[in-house]
């Protein structure tokens, strides 16, 4: 039977032979080595986005790739004419790497990023940061990225659209006052990001091919499905449906720019109200958020309607509204203030680019550590208040979870 265990053994050989700190700035024309770990669809494309930059000047290559699952780990071996590895331990053990990009399912997000933080590595991780479950584990990376000071890039690439970093900007400078309440969600027809995911090889079997042990982690043991390996998002094992991977879009760009720090409690209703059968996430999902700063935070969505809301925050000043490709202030109702209209793009392109410059320069990058770990720990909160039926709250000083 699998364990944890065996997941996490090559996660202590790295931390003992890893370095404790992060890396000087490098030269101008040093070239980056780019690790993949997890060769499906998002990975091989954010690969691509690599490649793409590298042709257009960015110093950067990918080295090496790694997957659990050979063909794909050797296909897309080939097509970057990259070094295959089936372990992590082995990738972030390769001199070459000096940061990886993390597409693996969500289950295996944390502990990859533990790996490759503790061996030395830069890290750009694809949203969400953890699984739902894995609140402690979560912990865990971000104290060892805080200690070891790796560049650490989350993929809510929506965040690197200038449009947000200048709204972000005008808040903070006052434009519409002190911050009471802000609305975002995301809204599509259709279940394809889960259902949809493609199966490609309905005869797969655990063997020489891919490793179902490691690809469980330390989720509750089941037994190998054809399903449940190329569809995870349908289930609560591995995901949280919607909520966990498509809300950290939305929630990562309006918490950039709200400024805000961690919960007090949260608050979460939804279902499956239209997409049943095998799947068990839900596919309507709603939570409010109430932070400290007294600050309220609505977060709507579901994959039944396409008819979505614009993102707006109130302050005691004005508001801003997002919509069409960029964003407007509005002054009260009882104010003699014009408007004011800005300039809308969520590209992967400038997210990998920014996750290079950061590996370059050693500064920050546009959604670090800090900013994942703000976006992620709402969104557990969320998935347990809904699993459980409660409200869920947050100790900040002793950064813990509790549902009454």
């Amino acid at each position: 039977m699998a364990t944890r265990r065996r997941f996490l053994h090559g996660l202590a050989a790295a931390g003992a032979a890893g370095t404790s700190a992060g890396r000087g700035a490098q030269t101008a024309g040093e070239r980056l080595g780019i690790g993949l770990i997890g060769c499906g669809g998002r990975g091989a494309h954010l690969a691509g986005v690599v490649q793409s930059l590298a042709a257009e000047g960015e110093p950067a290559e990918v080295v090496a790739v790694c997957d659990i699952y050979r063909p794909r780990r050797e296909r897309v071996a080939q097509r970057f004419s990259a070094r295959a590895y089936a372990r992590v331990s082995e990738l972030v053990a390769d001199p070459r790497v000096q940061g990886v990009i993390i597409a693996t399912p969500d289950r295996a997000h944390v502990y990859n990023a533990l790996e490759a933080t503790r061996a030395g590595k830069d890290i750009y991780c694809e949203k969400p940061l953890t699984h739902w479950q894995q609140f402690e584990p979560l912990k865990e990376l971000v104290r060892e990225v805080r200690a070891r000071k790796n560049i650490f890039q989350v993929g809510a690439q929506w965040v690197s659209d200038p449009l947000w970093l200048r709204a972000a900007e005008l808040v903070r400078q006052g434009a519409i006052g002190r911050i009471t309440h802000a609305q975002s969600g995301y809204f599509r027809f259709g279940d394809s990001g889960e259902r949809g995911m493609p199966v490609e090889d309905p005869n797969l079997t655990v063997g020489p091919d891919l490793d179902w042990d490691v690809f469980q982690a330390d989720a509750p043991q089941r037994p190998f499905s054809v399903s449940r390996y190329f569809q995870w998002r349908m289930y609560m094992d591995y995901s949280g449906g919607p909520a966990t991977d498509l809300y950290p879009h939305p929630m990562t760009r309006l918490f950039k720019v709200l400024g805000v720090g961690l919960p007090v409690k949260v608050v979460a209703v939804g279902g499956r109200y239209v997409y049943n059968g095998e799947r068990d996430v839900p596919d309507t999902f709603d939570l409010l958020i109430e932070y400290p700063e007294k600050v309220t935070v609505a977060i709507l969505g579901t994959i039944t309607n396409a008819s979505g809301i614009d993102t707006v925050i109130r302050g005691t000043d004005g508001t801003i509204k997002f919509a069409d490709g960029g964003f407007e202030i509005e002054p009260p109702p009882t104010s003699s203030k014009g408007r004011r209209s800005v300039g809308y793009i969520h590209s992967d392109r400038e997210h990998v680019r920014n996750f290079l410059q950061s590996m370059r320069t050693r500064k920050p990058p546009n959604c670090d550590i800090e900013l994942g770990y703000r976006v992620q720990v709402p969104l557990i909160m969320a998935m347990l208040a809904y699993v459980h039926g409660k409200v869920a709250h947050f100790d900040a000083a002793t950064e813990t979870i509790r549902l009454g």
